[in-house]
């Protein structure tokens, strides 16, 4: 009885307790209005107020960050406010920075903002923004320092000074412990770089804490994806010098490498088995492989392409690793999910990049079945576009439980980039130069532009790609290129101006197609050495072209592929030309792993070019063989020859047999050795019946070795010729030094 009596007392003293406000007082606001207070107060006449909602409106209020404090008082219907305002700020300066880029940046980025309250508190975290700004430019002693000034009453100025200091350049990188890969292959894995002279340009080779973080993830991802599935890294440590030079060592734990024992399905009663039996045949091609995310990749990817076939809403799938002993099996469960719907999708950070270029590359839509994959997936892809240093996602609840409001939040990051090269070599000198940018007008097209020049050509280039033409998911790209080859032991010399147009997409299943629209004008020049044969191919030309390509991509990765094939036919079809011809060529490599260093591969390579209607293939469209398919000979000197002049042939194959030799020499060597077998033919004069072919099979076998010098990185290629016409030019010795700066 006693406990029902306190119930009631307490249940009427809250009503005792409440007040109506019949009038609001402030006092002590000079910028901020009394009715903009009411506002942010939520506080409205003539209504019940208690204790905790005058509670609320004091952290409605504070959380404005208009006022530095404020008191509250209920009394007799009236409710006092009694602020005192934060200054406000009239201008942020920054001094010691000349860069605008950069400028503009710390202004956005920090939190104390022109014409905002001033909170002394965020001076401390705006200075530890800054220093993390420039850590990230590699200035890792930067030191920054605050000072106010009054403007006019309650309004004043705020500089920040800041003292760079100098780069903290990367000098040494090491990697320890049970680390099971060469040093050489983990350094072209991660971002950062060694500080070389020849660097001078990339901005990796400062020391960046982003940029650590970003090697861990990117090393341990290349672990799991050769077969270390319980990798860590387990520290990552920089000892900075007195001369801001650093050294950086990771240490690594391999762990076990695991092949896969077993793949299974575990499909929910209330879903058809019978419609995913053909992944069956996908498990049995990967069965006894090394475990790779790439391969589980692969057969989520073919898993989602049977569930859209089919219009199987909320429908999901999660996957189980289990480690065994001798291996991993992989058992994936497919379920009916919880059924609700994408009310609305918010994009948010985006201010250069076009809000379409993100919802363009995601698989939900408004109305659209809510789907955690589809969403992973979509943030996977924006990621891949290299447009945003950051994409996270946000899922919350709709408007009812049945819905779901998606938040994409982009940070982005500079999309802008110039490169040089140069190199030297056996065969002569290069040099290269690039401008790219991979976010033009934010519109996520790529715009590029290069400059090759070496020994015998000249090539300029400008070309524009569009990734996801018109939201169509296939890539649209054009290009203008001008060359000039002068090559004077094939007795002729062209140059060549041409325009084109291109997409690619996906036909089938991991099969690309890339059809082209090519136009050139081909000035040829033939030089007074040239055989008469020879000199009546000299003129202009102008040819219009459709070409394709049709590609099949099973390797396990893009970049250092160790497992799978990749195989691509191209053809080039006349539409309007001088002289018309047609090309067919088929290229194929296979990759296989033996061990975490050691990757064998074998390559094929085909092509034929034969002239229509009778007319010849001028000298300048002839097929060639270059110094990747067949080592051990001069570049341009085999294959059919017109007195002196090298003129190329109408048929060209290749087979290259390449591996390489894992801890032959030391680590601190900085020397990778690799062997190869190259066979090819260069036949095939139909310009000329009389002419002698040379259709004979070359062979080689060498040594590859690529050592990281203090100058740069060089290859040194030794070979012996096995087989070989007598009207080639043979080569024993091959060395190329050079490097992108």
């Amino acid at each position: 009885m006693i406990k029902i009596l306190v119930i009631i007392v307490i249940f009427f003293s809250q009503f005792v307790s409440a007040e109506i406000i019949n009038k609001v007082n402030v006092i002590g606001n000079e910028r901020i209005s009394t009715e903009t207070i009411k506002v942010y107060g939520g506080i409205k006449i003539n209504s019940d107020y208690e204790k905790s909602d005058v509670d609320q409106i004091l952290k409605k209020l504070y959380a404005t960050e208009f006022f530095e404090e404020i008191n509250i008082s209920l009394s007799n219907g009236i409710l006092q406010v009694q602020v005192k305002e934060y200054p406000s700020i009239n201008d942020i300066m920054i001094e010691g920075e000349k860069t605008k880029k950069i400028t503009k940046i710390i202004l956005e980025e920090i939190k104390l903002q022109k014409n905002n309250s001033f909170i002394k508190s965020y001076v401390i975290q705006d200075i530890a923004k800054i220093k993390q700004l420039y850590s990230q430019l590699g200035y890792n002693f930067v030191k920054v320092q605050s000072k106010i000034e009054n403007f006019t009453e309650n309004r004043l100025n705020l500089t920040f000074f800041i003292d760079k200091g100098k780069r903290t350049k990367i000098s040494k990188i090491y990697f320890i412990g049970n680390k099971k890969v060469k040093d050489r292959r983990l350094r072209d894995i991660i971002v950062s770089t060694e500080h070389k002279f020849w660097k001078v340009l990339s901005k990796n080779t400062n020391l960046n804490k982003n940029n650590i973080e970003l090697d861990k993830r990117l090393l341990v991802n290349y672990y799991k994806s050769i077969g270390f599935y319980d990798v860590q890294v387990l520290t990552s440590k920089a000892e900075i010098s007195e001369v801001n030079d650093t050294t950086l060592t990771f240490n690594i734990d391999a762990g076990k490498r695991y092949r896969i024992n077993k793949i299974s399905t575990k499909v929910n009663r209330a879903l058809d088995k019978n419609l995913f039996l053909s992944l069956d045949d996908e498990f049995t091609k990967v069965i006894g492989k090394y475990y790779s995310p790439f391969i589980v990749k692969k057969l989520l990817d073919e898993l989602d392409l049977i569930i859209d076939n089919n219009d199987l809403q909320f429908v999901e799938h999660n996957v189980n690793e289990i480690i065994g002993d001798t291996g991993i099996e992989i058992e994936i469960n497919i379920f009916e999910g919880s059924k609700q719907l994408v009310e609305r999708i918010n994009i948010q950070g985006n201010t250069i990049t076009e809000e379409g270029v993100i919802r363009a590359e995601l698989l939900l839509d408004e109305g659209d079945p809510f789907n955690e994959l589809k969403l992973e997936k979509s943030v996977a892809e924006l990621k891949a576009r290299d447009i945003f240093s950051e994409v996270k996602k946000k899922v919350s609840e709709g408007s009812s439980k049945d819905l779901k409001v998606v938040d994409i939040r982009v940070t982005e990051k500079s999309t802008g980039e110039i490169s040089a090269g140069a190199g030297i070599g056996t065969t002569g000198g290069n040099f290269s130069f690039s401008i790219s940018e991979n976010n033009w007008l934010g519109q996520g097209k790529r715009l590029e532009t290069f400059v090759d020049v070496n020994k015998t050509s000249f090539k300029g280039a400008l070309s524009v790609s569009d990734p996801n033409f018109k939201n169509s998911g296939n890539a649209l790209s054009y290009n203008i290129t001008n060359t000039k080859n002068d090559k004077p032991d094939s007795g002729f010399e062209n140059k060549v101006i041409g325009a084109g147009i291109g997409t690619k997409f996906e036909q089938y299943k991991n099969v690309y197609l890339t059809p082209t629209l090519n136009l050139t004008y081909d000035d040829l020049t033939v030089l007074s050495k040239a055989s008469s044969s020879l000199k009546k191919q000299a003129g202009s030309y102008t040819d219009l072209s459709f070409g394709y390509s049709v590609q099949l991509d099973q390797r396990d990765r893009v970049f250092m592929p160790t497992d799978g094939f990749i195989t691509s036919f191209n053809q080039l079809i006349p539409l309007y030309a001088d002289t018309p011809y047609m090309l067919n060529s088929l290229s194929f490599s296979k990759y296989n792993s033996f061990s975490p260093d050691l990757v064998g591969a074998v390559k094929l390579y085909g092509a034929a070019i034969n002239g229509v209607g009778g007319e010849d293939v001028r000298i300048s469209k002839r097929l060639f063989l270059n110094e990747n398919r067949l080592r051990g000979f001069e570049s341009g000197k085999l294959g059919p020859k017109d007195g002196t002049d090298y003129v190329g042939g109408n048929y060209a194959t290749s087979v290259n047999l390449e591996a390489n030799l894992p801890n032959l020499l030391p680590e601190s060597t900085k020397t990778e050795v690799g062997l190869f077998l190259d066979f090819a033919n260069l036949w095939g004069v139909d310009y000329d019946d009389t002419m002698s072919e040379s259709n004979k099979i070359r062979s080689t076998a060498g040594v590859n070795t690529s050592w990281l010098s203090p100058i740069g990185p060089m290859s040194v290629i030794f070979s012996q010729n096995i087989s070989k016409a007598s009207t080639d030019v043979t080569e024993s010795f091959n060395f190329r030094l050079g490097t992108t700066f």
